[in-house]
Order: C-alpha cells, then structure tokens, then sequence
C-alpha cells in the first residue's frame, strides 16, 4: 500500500503540462488554391495537415484588405467596434487623407488579453501592428511597417534580428518591374523570416503567431503564373509554394515537439484572391452618373471636390456621402441619406462590362459595422463579382481598365484550418475568441 500511496501523493504535484497555442498565417491565400496544390503533391505536408484536421471557407473583412481583416482577426471585432475602416482615412472634419496605425488602434487585441492573464506572446510579422507597441512578449510588426526600429518591441530583438538579415517586406516597387528580382526576393525574405521564427522560438511563450506576406505579393504580380500552366513562370510560382510548405512543416514538426496532438494549432488567411480581368475605377462611375464633380478637371485629391458632390469613394471599395454633418462641404441632408444610399445601390447594380455583371452586392455599413465609430465610417462597401477589381482613383478617365496587377483580393475565399470544424459561416473576427477558448 505504502508505494501505492506514495505514488498517489506524488501525482499530486505532477507538473501541469503548459497549454500553447500557435497560429500560422498565410496573407491573401485562398482555400480553393491551398487546397488544389496539397492535392496536386505541391504541399505535401500541408496535405497531411488538412486530411488530420478541418480546413473550411473562411470570410474577410468588408472591405476585402489586409488593414481591416487583420484587425478583425487580433480584435475579434469589425470596423465600427476598432476604428480601422482601411489604410487610409480622413482627418476628422476634412476632406485630407491620413495613414491610420497600429497606435490609432481603439479596441484591445486577444494578445493584450492574454497579457492581463500573464500569457507570454510572440508575434512575427502582423500585418496593421505598426508601429510597434507594447505587449506581454515579442511583437515584430508587419505590412504597412517602415522602420524595423520602430517595428520591433522589445527594441532589444531588432540587432538580433539584424543578424539574421530579417526584412519586413519585400521590395514591391522593384518587384513589379522586375519579375526576377520577385523570386530572389521572395525567397530572401521567406528565409529570414523562418530565421527569426528559430530565433525566437527558443524564448518562453505561450501564444506563438507567425505570418508569411510573400503570398500576397505573388498573387498580386503573378497571379497568371498559377493558372497557366504553360505560363513562363508556373514552375517558380509552384516552387514558391513548396518552399511555403516547408516552411509550414518545420514550424508544426516544432510545435509538435512540446505538445502531444495539434489542439491549439492553427492556420488562416485574410483573404482569398482571383485573376484580374479588369480595374473598375469607382469614382469615375459616380461622375459619370453625375454625384461626383470637382472643382477644376486634374483633381489631385478628394480635397478639390465640388460643393455639389453628393458621394464619393475612398481606396478601393468604400462609398461615402457628402453630408453636411460629417463632411465641411457636405451638401446631402441627414434625411436624404437612405434613399441616396439605395439609389447608388441600385443603379451600381446594373452596371456591365461586355455583357458581365460586374457588382456582386453593395453592402449598407449600417448592416456589416456596429459599434461606436460606425459613424466614422464609410455609407457602403461594394463587392464586386470576381474578376472585377475595385478601385478609388481620381486619375482615370475610363470606368473599366488595367494596370500591371493581375490578382485581387476576393472576400469569401479565405481559409481556416484546425483540428475540428469551427461552424458554419465563419468570419475572421470569429477567430480571436477560438484562439482565447483554447487558454480558458
């Protein structure tokens, strides 16, 4: 009895084995690509992950970019609730543009509340986290992120990180003239990136992130190389996601080291993405449709409409209304805002090109944001059909046309991997409180 015992008494203080959590992040990956490359032998270890676990359809944010899905991920909330409605806004009471950051952020994100429950967190590469801020652990910010010194907390990481030639992006103007320098690059950075994962997975933590944007940045330049076979650049974009794979394999091999099943592992994107076949320049439409007039025929800004404006739109998607309570030269009444939002809607709903349908849905920011800055906000998001890229210039002349970009970003075609199924219709702001379920 006496061991029996003994054995018994010292269960007691066996020590609770810590609970880890580690999400992998895969910038502007769609489920429908992800899925057709483990299929096809490309990402054999992602093939395994997907067949032990349940990888579903995802939605992003409205509207679909990096900026606001992100922060609905690591806030667990929309627009109206954390302030951020895109990369760039308006200074309050004006028509000039501002670069919102990660300090203008007005929600806490699931990393801080793990913080007040003394979980340590390492974040590499966040998209929207710049500057950098204060956490309980590492943070490392990602896109839209200048200075590594000011994207790094502790400040004490960044000559580490020197060490290990880490980049924050890669070159995205020489890579869209350059598609040679694209691969080299993209391959750099990949490399640097897994380095600071080594580097920092020594540390003590509990909630561990890491996200790759080299995806993104493919997609947008070379979007055609993945569907061409025949494409000069198939096999590169092919190896690139092999690479990716790699990747993926000795970060969850890691992970699987301390933990004994994949309960706390994940991986997501932010968006999906599809071929371009063409720009629609959503201001021009509106002139042409007579809400929009500007003051002389070059405007260089929103800051030269005219007083007569009824609605204009900010990059890329967001449609806001002149009125006269939000805006210094705002002419819309607050009572004629409904039925103006409804005529816009209807009338963008008709709109073609070569027979296409082009607007899939123009979504009331009433109906997708609550929270006390919806009023910040824009009036309606269009979302567009696939195919057709929505963009805010104030320099075309035509409603339809193309640039150099071949992909864009799509809203129900991003992808949640984990081991069991999450429910139906899953948003990234679902996420966050999946993620803090896991330390509860």
């Amino acid at each position: 009895m006496f061991p029996v015992i003994i054995g018994g008494f010292m269960s007691l203080f066996k020590k609770k084995k810590k609970e880890r959590v580690l999400v992998i992040g895969l910038d502007g990956v769609p489920y429908s690509l992800l899925l057709d490359l483990a299929q096809k032998g490309i990402m054999p270890a992602t093939s395994k992950l997907i067949a032990s676990g349940h990888m579903q359809r995802m939605k992003a944010s409205l509207p679909e970019i990096s900026a606001v899905s992100w922060t609905d991920f690591m806030t667990g909330t929309n627009s109206g609730t954390h302030g951020i409605f895109g990369f760039t806004d308006f200074k309050r009471g004006s028509y000039d543009l501002r670069f919102p950051n990660f300090l203008d952020l007005r929600k806490e994100t699931f990393w801080d509340k793990l913080g007040d429950q003394r979980k340590k967190c390492i974040i590499i590469n966040q998209p929207s986290t710049y500057p950098a801020r204060k956490i309980n652990g590492i943070l490392i910010s990602g896109f839209v992120a200048i200075e590594l010194s000011k994207a790094v907390y502790p400040l004490s990481f960044k000559a580490p990180l020197d060490r290990v030639g880490y980049e924050i992006d890669i070159d995205t103007k020489k890579s869209r003239e350059n598609v040679e320098f694209l691969w080299k690059d993209l391959a750099k950075t990949l490399d640097a990136r897994l380095k600071a994962f080594n580097l920092l997975w020594k540390e003590d933590w509990d909630y561990f992130e890491f996200v790759i944007t080299g995806t993104d940045r493919l997609h947008h330049f070379q979007w055609e190389a993945y569907e061409d076979e025949n494409h000069a650049y198939h096999q590169k974009f092919l190896e690139y996601y092999n690479q990716i794979d790699r990747a993926i394999n000795e970060i969850i091999t890691s992970f699987r080291k301390l933990k004994d099943e994949d309960k706390g592992l994940y991986l997501l994107s932010d968006h999906g993405f599809a071929k371009i076949e063409q720009e629609v320049y959503l201001n021009v439409w509106l002139e042409e449709q007579d809400y929009l007039k500007f003051k002389n025929p070059s405007p260089e800004s929103l800051a030269d409409i005219s007083p007569s404006t009824r609605a204009f739109v900010m990059e890329p998607n967001r449609i806001y209304l002149n009125l006269k309570e939000k805006f210094p030269e705002g002419c819309v009444e607050p009572s004629e805002k409904e039925a103006l939002k409804e005529e816009i809607s209807k009338r963008l709903g008709r709109l073609e090109y070569d027979g296409k349908k082009v607007v899939r849905c123009v979504f009331d920011a009433e109906e997708i944001y609550s929270g006390p800055y919806l009023s910040e906000g824009p009036d309606l998001i269009v979302l567009s059909e696939s195919g057709f890229d929505m963009k805010g210039s104030l320099k075309k002349k035509e409603v339809f046309g193309r640039s150099k970009l071949q992909g864009m970003h799509t809203w129900d075609d991003a992808f949640f991997w984990s081991r069991k199924e999450q429910g139906q219709d899953l948003c990234i702001s679902d996420i966050a409180k999946i993620i803090l379920d896991d330390f509860s």
